[in-house]
């Protein structure tokens, strides 16, 4: 089991790099053309599109960390309210919930992506749109790793946070 969880460390890791790298090259590629049409006068057409997969990529990965980390859109109240065995089936509810949706992102994001893999992309004719639809599979996939490991671990919900931690700011 610790090599499972080595492992999904590491996937995890590579995940906030891989976002990270997309989000710097966005970074760097929207002012180039900026530049281009506004300076020189003379638009790039492929900054613009660029930008728009790595989001894809930078949005998808960023979910499936956020995700591990306990810090996806969640309502904190109701498990917060709860206890024992009531908080633990909750817990077990929302990963199958979670575990439902990552099966339909993967199964039917295969599909998508098969049927449009010989379309191209317009401003990248060697690109096939199947391509920029990877992430719906492979992070549904991931996502999955990440339910198996919270099932094994059976960490449901993340820990209350700590009164006495000096970064809690204080609502007194």
């Amino acid at each position: 089991m610790q090599a499972y969880f080595n492992a999904m460390d590491v996937l995890h890791r590579a995940c906030v790099f891989i976002a990270g790298v997309a989000l710097v090259v966005i970074v760097i590629i929207i002012p180039y053309g900026v530049f281009t049409r506004y300076v020189l006068n003379s638009a790039s057409s492929w900054p613009e599109p660029m930008a728009i997969l790595l989001m894809i990529v930078l949005s998808f990965l960023s979910a499936v960390v956020c995700y591990r980390e306990h810090m996806h859109i969640g309502v904190g109240l109701l498990p917060s309210a709860l206890r024992g065995l009531p908080r633990t089936l909750l817990g077990i509810f929302i990963e199958l919930a979670m575990l439902a949706t990552n099966l339909f992102l993967l199964w039917y994001g295969i599909r998508l992506v098969q049927r449009t893999w010989h379309q191209s992309i317009a401003e990248f004719p060697v690109v096939s749109v199947g391509v920029s639809y990877l992430p719906v599979p492979i992070v549904g996939f991931i996502t999955i790793l990440f339910i198996i490991e919270r099932f094994m671990k059976g960490d449901w919900f993340p820990p209350p946070p700590d009164p006495d931690d000096p970064n809690i700011i204080s609502t007194e």
